[in-house]
């Protein structure tokens, strides 16, 4: 489970997080929408110890983040992936290259147990037979599948999606929408999901806030916000809103 309670997050005079207190459970995807610069970003950063709160607590499973050292943030970090806007891949390096990077940053199996491994993944996003291409040469659903693939090549227990479907168009995102849910249902994985999108958020959650003001604003299931007559709700998943 993630847990944040109370966390303020200031850079210099520009206050983010005013008070934010949301908690994952496991087993669930739970979206998080908000109008630009209100911390959705910054709040993946705080739960996988990039940033440290001002203010507040910040539990993965119990274990205060802010309060680990480097040993144990790295084991964390073992149990999460993060799939990055846009993919975030590497050009020079091939998609299995890019898929491998955080088995062999983490010295977890041997080469031949890493190839097997990457090309689990690369055949659950449907995109083993791309391998030996490089990011260069793909489309931007492509890079998307290959960053999901290396967010998941380590078996994580939690997945923070950022944007997962920027830019792409509708068909794209759709499969790619469902592929978070595929991740959900056959991997157990428990999701953090930052998007604008109403139709990731319809497609993919099982639950969904919405910051406002540095704080969870309103949150529900897909069913209690779509219909809810909260302003907030109303503009960002209500008809027309995507």
């Amino acid at each position: 489970m993630i847990e944040l309670h109370d966390v303020y997050k200031a850079f210099g005079k520009r206050e983010i997080l005013r008070g934010l207190t949301l908690t994952v459970p496991k087993g669930l995807n739970f979206v998080l929408m908000g109008p630009s610069g209100t911390g959705k970003s910054v709040t993946l950063r705080h739960i996988i110890g990039i940033l440290q709160p001002d203010r507040g607590s910040v539990r993965v499973d119990g274990q205060e983040v802010p309060a680990m050292n480097h040993h144990q943030l790295m084991e964390l970090r073992k149990r999460m992936g993060y799939l990055f806007q846009n993919g975030a891949l590497i050009n020079w390096l091939s998609v299995a290259e890019n898929v491998a990077l955080p088995l062999r940053e983490h010295g977890m199996l041997p080469r031949d147990e890493i190839d097997d491994r990457v090309h689990e993944m690369l055949r659950l996003v449907h995109m083993d037979q791309a391998a030996k291409q490089f990011p260069p040469d793909i489309s931007g659903g492509m890079k998307l599948r290959c960053g999901l693939a290396r967010a998941l090549v380590t078996k994580p227990e939690y997945v923070l999606y950022d944007e997962p479907n920027a830019g792409l168009d509708p068909i794209i995102s759709r499969e790619i929408h469902e592929l978070i849910v595929d991740v959900r249902d056959t991997l157990h994985v428990t999701g953090l999901i930052v998007t604008h999108s109403r139709a990731c958020a319809t497609h993919c959650a099982d639950r969904i806030g919405i910051l406002q003001d540095g704080r969870l604003g309103i949150e529900g299931t897909v069913d209690e916000l779509v219909h809810s007559d909260n302003p907030l709700a109303r503009d960002f998943l209500g008809e027309g809103s995507d």
